[in-house]
Formats: C-alpha cells, sequence, structure tokens
C-alpha cells in the first residue's frame, strides 16, 4: 500500500490539508511559549517500523517535522514529554483494547521503545499509557500543573486515535491545544484530515511545525534582548555646551 504521505511532500500536503479545514479552522492562537509544553504521543518502534504489523505510514513522513519541534522546544527550555502505549504481558489492563485489536505493543519490549531518531534525554518525562488518551489513567495532568503548562502542542500519532483523544481531553481540562498537521500521521489521508477538521472544529488550533517552532524562537529572541538590555550598563550622561 502506498502510503500517503512521505517526508518529501509533507510540506505541500499540510498545506492542502490547512486549505481544506480552514472554514472551521478559525481559532487562531499564538503559542504562550513561556507555559507550553511539547507532547510526543506513541512514536514507538511497534508503530514506525516498516515490518510491524501495526506499521503507520504517517509516523515516518513526520519525523523530521517532531525532531525539530523537540529542538525548537528544548532550545526555549521548555518541556518535552513522551508517551508510550505499552500494555502488559498477560493483558492484566488490555480491556476492551484487547479485545478490538489483535496485535498489542508489550511492556519493555524493543518494540515498545522510542523510535532512535526521537531518543528522549534522561531528564525528560515519558508517560507509560494503556489507553488512547496520554491523560487517562496517568500523571500527565499533575506533571503539567506542576509545570505551570497552559499551552499544549500535541504531536505523534495517530492523528485519529491517540492524538486526537489526548487533544480533546486536554482542551476538556482548560488547556489551550495546537496541532501541528505536519506533526502528526495516520494510516490512511481520509482518517488523518477527518481529524483535522474534528479536532479544528471543537478543540485545537491546528498549523504547521515550523510555524509553531518559529514561535518558540522569536519569543526566546524577544527574552534574550529584554535580558541584555536589563543587564546593560547605564549610558554616560552626555553634556553640551
Amino acid at each position: 500500500m502506498e502510503p500517503y504521505v512521505t517526508a518529501d511532500n509533507i510540506e505541500a500536503k499540510s498545506l492542502e490539508w490547512l486549505k481544506q479545514i480552514r472554514p472551521y479552522n478559525q481559532h487562531k492562537m499564538q503559542l504562550n511559549a513561556k507555559a507550553s509544553a511539547l507532547l510526543v504521543v506513541d512514536m514507538q518502534r511497534f508503530f514506525l517500523d516498516a515490518e510491524s504489523p501495526t506499521f503507520t505510514c504517517g509516523g515516518m513522513a513526520i519525523i523530521p517535522t517532531v525532531k525539530r519541534l523537540i529542538d525548537a522546544f528544548r532550545r526555549a527550555n521548555r518541556p518535552v514529554i513522551f508517551t508510550r502505549h505499552v500494555h502488559h504481558p498477560n493483558d492484566l489492563d488490555s480491556g476492551i483494547m484487547g479485545w478490538w485489536w489483535e496485535g498489542k505493543c508489550i511492556e519493555g519490549s524493543p518494540e515498545s521503545e522510542i523510535h532512535p531518531e526521537l531518543t528522549p534525554l534522561p531528564g525528560d518525562k515519558v508517560i507509560f499509557k494503556h489507553r488512547y488518551s496520554a491523560f487517562y489513567n496517568t500523571d500527565l495532568e499533575t506533571v503539567l500543573r506542576c509545570l505551570k503548562v497552559e499551552d499544549i502542542v500535541v504531536s505523534g500519532i495517530m492523528t485519529n486515535m491517540c492524538c486526537e483523544s489526548t487533544a480533546r481531553d486536554a482542551y476538556h481540562r482548560d488547556y489551550r491545544v495546537f496541532l501541528p498537521a505536519d506533526g502528526t500521521g495516520s494510516v490512511k489521508e481520509e482518517m488523518h484530515l477527518a481529524s483535522l477538521l474534528n479536532l479544528a472544529f471543537g478543540f485545537a488550533y491546528v498549523t504547521t511545525g515550523d510555524a509553531i517552532a518559529a514561535q518558540l524562537t522569536s519569543e526566546l529572541a524577544s527574552d534574550i534582548g529584554t535580558q541584555l538590555d536589563a543587564s546593560a550598563p547605564p549610558s554616560p550622561p552626555s553634556f553640551t555646551r
């Protein structure tokens, strides 16, 4: 099956998607960089290895965008939080998902690891979840409240499953949600686009990864300039005859 998007054409495709959802993507927001966090949802080998039965082609295409977002948030000294979707090998936590899906990602397995191009740093928070939403039965909300986060950027896979579920739950908890059209992926373009439309209509501002990174960079540069101005010695008095 041909992938609906690749790393080579995702920029053009994302502009097409944004054009299609424009009538509903009306809640344009500026990221509050000082109160922002990046969520990287389920970018695991289980979904990104080409030989995996759960391979998500859209996930491979978004890796460059997600990497740029991670770099931008780290440069701005803002939190990057990863999620890993895993289940106990004895199905102790699978519930209805164990019936709904044939395959499952087993905790501790090599397949459960984050893709090597996106490996978390030792100080990064990693959320282990058992349902689509990263908020369900995890400490994500506690972490976000402690970090005084107000704006959440949701990236990763799948757009229409875990990303959308997480974005909806974030909105219901009064967070402002940003979703990069080129920073989330699925298995079918129809699913991806439908999710972008749903989220733009009721839950999130859909934009691009570069637009989000640019806002972070701009605010960081502004803060540095303000700090330099504040630390500069006063100008000597000017005497005129």
